[in-house]
């Protein structure tokens, strides 16, 4: 491989597990890139330097000044603009490698899009926050034979393990079904950006494995970066007792299946099942005389202390400074209409 690809990617190149042959299948592949948050975010500016040549990032959010602690490909401008992750992403990659194709989409992954979103993609990589999207994805690949590398970080704790339908465990394999009760997040248990960055690497190195049609490591890979712990266990096959492996049972595929409403894990709600097209112009010029407004191609935000909204073209909205769905419900419909 001679010129300036050939000069780029050399010292990948060198490596005896990728080699030419296997620079070319990053080339030619593409991947998807599930949330774009501290995972996410790691995922797509690696896989970009690596040269995979086609990235769809598929993130619902917005950049945001607390982000940035790990988050690592955003910086302060993306915050201050308040820009779609997704958006913000691809604009940072096409400085870090103008050869790749980037595909922002700035959605909800749900049962009615998934299709759309991994349909054309070899592989998915998992930097979503929370098990409904996780679970949903898990669906998916089992149901399509679609691999997928799930990864989940939290304080100074990540796991990872990649999911290869009908050879490997899947995620309700192991969990078949979601944690009972309330869940720490990043914001109520912090997070350290080694871990995410840590947890992004392992992932990301698995997809080159998989990419280049190299054997991934079927392994559970748990890490503690504070106390030093790393654990490996042997990922076991797929269940005959698996709701998806051994049932082929796929709820998660199905629109009905999903909450109308649900928590963000930053004491904000998203309300996703008011889906109609808004004229944010519009809106904002109604807005305008009843609180704080900013806006771009992308997203309006209005602030009504103690509430601050977000409203996306498609008609979804998080309302931050509440858990209330029943709060947040009445907030959209005063600002934005039933």
């Amino acid at each position: 491989m001679k010129g300036p690809v050939g000069e780029r990617y050399s010292r990948q190149i060198l490596f005896p597990g990728i080699g030419e042959a296997g620079q070319q299948r990053l080339l030619d592949a593409r991947v998807a890139v599930a949330g774009c948050g501290a995972l996410g975010s790691f995922q797509a500016g690696a896989l970009a330097r690596a040269g995979v040549g086609f990235l769809r990032i598929i993130d619902r959010d917005y950049v945001e000044l607390s982000n940035l602690q790990r988050q690592w490909l955003f910086d302060e401008c993306d915050a201050e603009q308040a820009l779609p992750k997704a958006v913000a992403a691809a604009r940072k990659i096409a400085a870090i490698n103008h050869d790749v194709q980037t595909e922002p989409a700035v959605a909800d992954l749900t049962a009615s899009n998934v299709a759309d979103f991994f349909d054309d993609v070899d592989l998915i990589l998992d930097g979503t926050d929370n098990f409904e999207t996780r679970y949903l994805i898990n669906d998916y690949s089992v149901d399509r034979g679609r691999p997928w590398i799930y990864g989940a970080a939290i304080g100074s704790y990540g796991i990872t393990m990649p999911v290869l339908p009908a050879r490997t465990a899947c995620l309700r394999c192991v969990y078949p079904d979601p944690p009972a009760g309330a869940q720490p997040t990043c914001e109520t248990a912090g997070v350290l950006g080694s871990i995410t960055a840590l947890i992004a690497s392992l992932q990301v190195a698995e997809a080159l494995k998989i990419l280049c049609a190299v054997e991934p490591s079927r392994k559970i890979t748990t890490v503690d970066v504070w106390s030093g712990e790393i654990r490996q266990v042997a990922q076991p096959g797929p269940s005959q007792q698996c709701p998806a492996c051994g049932r082929r049972e796929f709820p998660y595929l199905e629109e009905s299946s999903r909450a109308p409403v649900s928590l963000c894990g930053h004491n904000a709600v998203q309300i996703h099942e008011r889906r109609r097209p808004l004229d944010l112009g519009d809106l904002a010029a109604r807005l305008q005389p009843l609180g704080r407004v900013r806006s771009n191609e992308f997203a309006l935000r209005f602030e009504t202390p103690p509430y601050l909204l977000t409203i996306f073209p498609d008609g979804r909205a998080i309302v931050k400074g509440t858990t209330d769905a029943g709060l947040a419900r009445s907030l959209y419909a005063r600002y934005i209409g039933a």
